[in-house]
């Protein structure tokens, strides 16, 4: 049996869709909210809310984290972005454009992006015997990638 997850609202695909969206719902098309995007956009990468501000002050050093964090927030509302905890660090945002879930090695820190399908086994048994549902968009799964086994494997064996 099949999981069926939540369908997320269909992310914007630019920085004009998404103020268009940010206008519709009341919000305010922001210079800081604009180089946030910007910044999302061109990297598309896991990054904290601290990566994301480090960033946009380089071109508007006046933007405090604290209006990165309220922009992060409302555009996670309106379905633009998605946060995950990717391990122990802070929480990482994305843009919501492709829905995955993360695998995430102990060892090295590298995060794999997987297909939400490959939880559905996990998420079935969690509805089934617990009565929960989850959402393995938040969250990743902490393990040891193949790189690294193979490397501890290799220095188990010399």
């Amino acid at each position: 049996m099949t999981v069926e997850h939540r369908p997320a609202p269909r992310a914007p695909v630019g920085v004009d869709e998404v103020l268009a969206r940010v206008r519709e719902a009341g919000g305010r098309a922001t210079t800081s909210r604009r180089i946030l995007l910007e910044r999302l956009f061109a990297e598309g990468s896991h990054k904290t809310a601290e990566e994301l501000a480090h960033e946009v002050q380089a071109v508007a050093p006046d933007v405090h984290l604290s209006t990165i964090y309220r922009n992060l927030e409302e555009l996670e509302r309106l379905g633009v972005v998605t946060h995950a905890h990717l391990g122990h660090g802070p929480a990482t945002y994305h843009l919501a454009t492709e829905t995955h879930g993360h695998l995430s090695c102990e060892s090295c820190g590298a995060t794999l992006e997987a297909p939400l399908g490959l939880f559905d086994g996990l998420a079935e048994a969690a509805r089934e015997s617990l009565g929960f549902e989850i959402d393995p968009r938040h969250f990743a799964v902490l393990g040891h990638c193949a790189a690294c086994r193979a490397r501890e494997a290799a220095a188990a064996d010399g």
